[in-house]
């Protein structure tokens, strides 16, 4: 499904499916998320809409319900619809198959439509068949299960998110952050979700590859150093032909503790992570500088426009003049 791109558009119309037993934090996340995203001219890019399979009270997993006016005539009406987690799939989460009546709900979205989860909602759509033969994950601790209960699905468990084009999957509770920021991004361009991210006070992006679950013990306390005064100086150093070794050393550590103890608390080697920031980099400066191709690619860290290109390719499936064509601020055209 193509951006839902700025100009003289209607709003991007998201319809968020509550079902019993749903997670009220994670029911929350494409409200707060799309919610905040606006034009530079302070236009709402999203309208957010929460529907059942009826209208009327939904339960919660907290000591409280919900009510929902809306019914399943909602979904017609979605450009994108998104499926928190719950606890009270029932079939579903049993035996991978939907009940009669969210079969019937979710038969309403028309061809077309992209297709979101956020942590067991991604039960529902593979018992609907929306995720056979496709990527996709779930929260760590139901993978297993999800993988047995599904077995045409290629699961991942150790990625925060996976974008599949029109559908996209998350891990558990932050992930859905995560996805939803990434979908802003993807819509709208970094400066858009790094605005939303500033309101929310959340991470303005977390690579949907970066695992999802680090188990380590709590560090004694001679052995707390971390790596993090090491990436704010990588930061205001991307444009230069950074080294591990030059990492290392900002934390006065051999180049193997480095790495190590890198990956324990980001999830991704440094080598990893330095290609992430500097591809945000270079999106940054498309988007908002008259900078030449040539010039965002050295700034970025990048060296040359070649190298810049096969990665932005790779990262977000466009060369960068097609990427600043579309998301170049306040004049966004479709790609």
């Amino acid at each position: 499904m193509g951006p839902a791109l700025t100009g003289e558009q209607p709003p991007h119309r998201v319809v968020v499916l509550a079902l019993d037993g749903l997670l009220p934090f994670e029911l929350g996340i494409p409200h707060r998320i799309f919610g905040r995203a606006k034009s530079a001219d302070g236009r709402p890019l999203y309208t957010i809409t929460t529907c059942g399979v009826a209208p009327g009270p939904v339960r919660t997993d907290a000591d409280f319900t919900i009510d929902v006016p809306y019914g399943p005539e909602a979904l017609a009406t979605a450009d994108t619809v998104v499926v928190p987690a719950s606890y009270d799939l029932g079939p579903v989460y049993e035996e991978g198959r939907l009940t009669d009546e969210l079969a019937a709900a979710l038969a309403r979205i028309r061809p077309g439509t992209r297709l979101v989860s956020i942590c067991t909602g991604g039960y529902v759509l593979a018992a609907a068949g929306f995720l056979d033969w496709r990527p996709a994950t779930t929260h760590w601790a139901a993978a297993d299960h999800f993988q047995r209960l599904f077995p045409t699905i290629r699961v991942d468990a150790g990625v925060l998110f996976i974008d599949d084009g029109d559908v996209l999957t998350s891990a558990g509770v932050a992930a859905g952050l995560d996805l939803c920021l990434h979908i802003v991004r993807r819509d709208h361009g970094s400066a858009v979700a790094n605005e939303v991210a500033r309101v929310t006070v959340v991470p303005p992006h977390r690579d949907g590859g970066q695992a999802q679950y680090i188990q380590r013990p709590v560090p004694e306390p001679a052995q707390r150093a971390t790596t993090t005064a090491a990436r704010a100086w990588a930061l205001t150093h991307l444009h230069e032909p950074l080294q591990l070794r030059d990492l290392a050393e900002q934390e006065a550590m051999s180049v193997r503790t480095f790495t190590r103890r890198f990956r324990e608390e980001v999830g991704v080697s440094p080598g990893q992570w330095l290609t992430q920031q500097r591809v945000e980099r270079a999106r940054h400066l498309l988007e908002t500088t008259d900078l030449t191709v040539d010039q965002v690619a050295r700034d970025s860290g990048f060296g040359t426009a070649q190298s810049m290109r096969a990665h932005l390719q790779a990262v977000l499936g466009v060369p960068p003049t097609v990427y600043r064509r579309t998301f170049r601020t306040g004049h966004a055209t479709p790609a």
